[in-house]
């Protein structure tokens, strides 16, 4: 069981990181099309490829930042009842959560299938194969529904979910 546990942390993590690179991308892209208009150079797709790095960085990062506890999560019911009925909710949450996220990747699979199958191409100057990018949204859907299904079964069998608090989010409870 520690291997799978191993594996799980490190596919977040690696997603996390996935996700920060996309983030410098898009900072490396806009600082070469500035450079590119400077010159007088075009940079054909650079707003394009920006958008797909930024859809890619918020998918790739929604595991990792669930496991550490930067989502949202409005807590106030949760800390007002007994530890009985606040597992029973977690559950509930997470339950929902990961069949959301489930749902999602299932359909944003045939999504990216048919992109493929019909060989759509962005409408931009550089016609990408839009299922190279969309195929991103797939990845990090299925992260963040086994990271869901993976927080619901440790609630489950260990009582308590694997979300790590921030000291701020720590410094507002009672």
């Amino acid at each position: 069981m520690t291997a799978i546990r191993k594996t799980l942390d490190f596919l977040y993590l690696a997603a996390g990181v996935l996700a920060a690179l996309c983030l410098v991308s898009i900072l490396l892209l806009i600082v070469a099309q500035m450079v590119a208009r400077w010159t007088g150079e075009i940079f054909p797709g650079a707003p394009n490829y920006a958008g797909y790095a930024m859809a890619a960085a918020s998918f790739l990062a929604f595991a990792n930042a669930l496991n550490r506890g930067a989502h949202i999560r409005v807590s106030i019911l949760l800390n007002a009842v007994p530890p009985g009925p606040k597992r029973l909710l977690e559950i509930w949450c997470f339950a929902i959560g990961a069949a959301v996220a489930w749902y999602f990747t299932y359909y944003a699979y045939w999504f990216v299938y048919w992109s493929w199958k019909f060989n759509e191409v962005s409408q931009g100057q550089d016609a990408v194969a839009l299922w190279i990018p969309q195929s991103v949204m797939v990845i990090g859907g299925g992260l963040l529904a086994i990271a869901l299904t993976d927080n619901l079964f440790h609630v489950i069998f260990k009582g308590d979910h694997r979300i790590v608090r921030d000291t701020v989010d720590e410094s507002f409870e009672a």
